[in-house]
């Protein structure tokens, strides 16, 4: 299933299933929460006694069309967003690197259709796209081995994990979560895809266009720490909620600036693509396309990838 939160006209934004026919809406099958987040965390505790009916709705109930509602972000505030940092081969010969993750605000966290907005204080080099497959969180999740990884996963969506950079790849202010947790820095959606429609995490395609221009392209079998290494590595130290993202990193091959006035698509195969749209009130201008220099761990490659036209 493909769980979404959409508005249709002047309505209140509300919980829905994705299918081929449209939304359609699930307000009266599910508890609502005090928030559209405590409502979606309640649908993922619940799912496995709601699953019939929400099978039945999906299969026979009333659709809207998707050109007639507005798709949000599927998960408005998750109580936690843990990202990792780096987490592809790229490839490079190399060394592995040791696992690491940080936080990212959850007040940054906007959806589909919505506006990346560059800050008007800060000074740093660049403003980038990080495209990356997000797990989506079934909790309480404590010291979940890799071997049970899956018992902590309620499924996927895709998330832009925008980052402010002062030089190279470092991000804002010498490496501070800051620059990664500006207020819409954290596109999520457009849906959330249960964990049963997707067996592997770690065979999916990751697209990302920046007024067409192809930037990211790359699959997420180059995980230099797969999906249930995440799991474990990120439980081992707290508690994860359900509701609760972890995103996958990204592969930094094919990193470009986001300026005002830009359209971007973001693209994850079985999940579902979103567009957004960047506004920077300074209207700053960084020179167009993908960075080849330090913003790439390995430059050949992207050098090689646009010549084959893949």
């Amino acid at each position: 299933m493909k769980f979404v939160l959409f508005q249709a006209r002047d309505l209140p934004a509300a919980p829905g299933l994705l299918t081929e026919r449209g939304v359609v809406p699930i307000s009266d099958a599910v508890t609502r929460g005090h928030t559209l987040q405590d409502t979606m965390g309640g649908i993922i505790d619940a799912f496995d006694s709601l699953r019939p009916a929400l099978s039945a709705l999906a299969a026979g109930g009333t659709a809207v069309p998707l050109n007639d509602v507005q798709l949000r972000a599927p998960l408005p505030r998750p109580g936690k967003i843990l990202c990792c940092i780096g987490n592809y081969w790229e490839h490079a010969e190399r060394e592995p690197r040791p696992l690491n993750m940080f936080l990212k605000s959850p007040d940054a966290v906007i959806g589909p259709g919505d506006v990346i907005t560059l800050p008007e204080f800060a000074d740093p080099y660049v403003f980038q796209h990080e495209a990356e497959l997000a797990i989506v969180i079934k909790g309480p999740a404590r010291r979940v081995s890799r071997a049970n990884w899956r018992s902590a996963v309620f499924g996927y969506t895709g998330m832009i994990d925008v980052s402010a950079r002062a030089e190279g790849r470092r991000t804002w202010r010498a490496g501070s979560w800051l620059g990664k947790s500006f207020d819409t820095f954290a596109p999520l959606g457009p849906c959330i895809v249960t964990a049963d429609e997707i067996e592997d995490p770690n065979k999916l395609g990751v697209r990302f266009w920046n007024d067409g221009q192809l930037r990211h392209d790359y699959r997420t079998d180059d995980m230099e720490h797969p999906v249930p290494e995440l799991i474990e590595f990120a439980t081992a130290a707290i508690t994860m909620n359900s509701g609760d993202v972890i995103a996958c990193g990204t592969n930094h091959e094919g990193l470009g600036p986001l300026q005002d006035g830009e359209t971007v698509d973001f693209e994850i195969e079985r999940i579902g693509r979103m567009t957004l749209t960047v506004s920077d009130p300074l209207h700053r201008k960084w020179e167009r396309g993908i960075y080849m220099g330090a913003d790439s761990t390995n430059p050949e490659a992207v050098r090689r990838r646009q010549a084959s036209g893949a």
